[in-house]
C-alpha cells in the first residue's frame, strides 16, 4: 500500500502534462515568427542604412580611393582617405589643404580606367567609387600651393618655390628626392581659382602639366569637392593628414592680404587724375 501511495504521489496529472506540451509549442511558433519577421525586415534596415550612407557622402564626408603615386610618400596607391565636404562651407581653403576636385571635362585622368562593360558593371562601379571602395574616373587630389591672388614661382636661387616671394620649405611631404619642381613656372592665380600640386613632384600631372589649359593650370575652387584629413585605410597607415608647418608663415598671409590692396591702390591712382582732368575748373570771381 505505501508503494501505491508514493507511485500515486509522484504521478503528474494528465492535465498539466497537455498543458505543458502546448506550452512548448507556443513558444517555438513565437521563436519562429520572430525568426521571420527579422528576414522579412533586412532588405528594409539594408536599404535604410544605404541612404543614409549615401546621404552622408553626398554632404558631410566621404571615401576616396587613391589610383595612382602623384601624392606620395603623403599618400600611397590603394591607401582611403575620407574628405570632409563641410569644411569650405564654413572657412576657405588654404595653403597646405589636400583637396579633391573634379577634373570633369578639364583635364585627362592620371589613371586610364576601363568603361564597365555592361550596366550590371556600371552600377557595381558607381557603389564602388560612391564609397571610396574603386577610383572615381575624373576625380584627383592635389596640394593647394596658391590661393586667389597668390604668385607662385620656381624657383628661388636655393631651388624652392615661393608663395608671393616667400620660400616654402617642402621637406616635410615631399618625396624623397624629389626637387620641389623639374621646371621653372611663374603664375599669379585668378580669383576663383586654385594652383594645385603632387607631393611626388616628379610623376604628378598636376597644375605645372596644364599651364596651356584656360586658368594657366590653375584650377576652379568651385570644382573642390572637400579636403582630405585623415587616412583611413590601410588600418596600418591611419594618420591625421596636417596642414605643413611652412604654410603658417605670417609673410605669406601679410603678402597675400597687401596684393590686394595694393592693386586697388594702384587701380585708383589714374582714376583720380583723370577725374582732377575731367572736372571743369572754376573761374576766378569777378571776372
Amino acid at each position: 500500500m505505501v508503494s501505491d501511495e508514493r507511485g500515486s504521489a509522484g504521478a503528474v496529472p494528465a492535465e498539466d502534462g497537455v498543458d505543458v506540451v502546448a506550452e512548448d509549442v507556443k513558444q517555438a511558433a513565437e521563436g519562429g515568427g520572430k525568426k521571420g519577421s527579422f528576414w522579412r525586415e533586412l532588405p528594409v534596415l539594408i536599404v535604410v542604412a544605404l541612404a543614409l550612407a549615401l546621404l552622408i557622402k553626398s554632404f558631410v564626408v566621404q571615401a576616396f580611393y587613391i589610383p595612382s603615386e602623384s601624392m606620395q610618400d603623403t599618400l600611397l596607391v590603394n591607401d582611403r582617405v575620407l574628405v570632409n565636404k563641410l569644411v569650405y562651407h564654413v572657412r576657405d581653403i588654404t595653403r597646405g589643404d589636400i583637396v579633391v576636385f573634379s577634373g570633369l571635362d578639364s583635364w585627362d585622368p592620371e589613371v586610364q580606367i576601363e568603361p564597365p562593360s555592361n550596366p550590371v558593371a556600371g552600377a557595381l562601379r558607381w557603389v564602388g567609387t560612391a564609397f571610396g571602395m574603386v577610383p572615381g574616373e575624373k576625380d584627383y587630389i592635389k596640394r593647394v600651393i596658391g590661393i586667389p591672388g597668390d604668385k607662385v614661382k620656381c624657383c628661388d636661387p636655393k631651388g624652392r618655390i615661393t608663395v608671393n616671394g616667400v620660400p616654402l620649405d617642402e621637406k616635410s611631404y615631399l618625396y624623397p628626392g624629389d626637387t620641389p619642381s623639374g621646371r621653372e613656372f611663374e603664375v599669379t592665380v585668378p580669383p576663383g581659382r586654385l594652383w594645385v600640386m603632387g607631393d611626388h613632384r616628379s610623376v604628378s600631372l598636376d597644375s605645372r602639366s596644364h599651364q596651356g589649359d584656360p586658368g594657366g593650370g590653375t584650377i576652379p575652387a568651385d570644382k573642390v569637392v572637400g579636403r582630405a584629413f585623415v587616412i583611413v585605410w590601410p588600418f596600418d597607415r591611419a594618420t591625421i593628414l596636417p596642414i605643413p608647418d611652412t604654410f603658417a608663415q605670417p609673410a605669406l598671409a601679410v603678402a597675400s592680404g597687401a596684393a590686394p590692396l595694393v592693386a586697388g591702390f594702384a587701380g585708383a591712382v589714374p582714376l583720380v587724375a583723370l577725374g582732377r582732368r575731367l572736372r571743369p575748373r572754376r573761374r576766378p570771381a569777378g571776372r
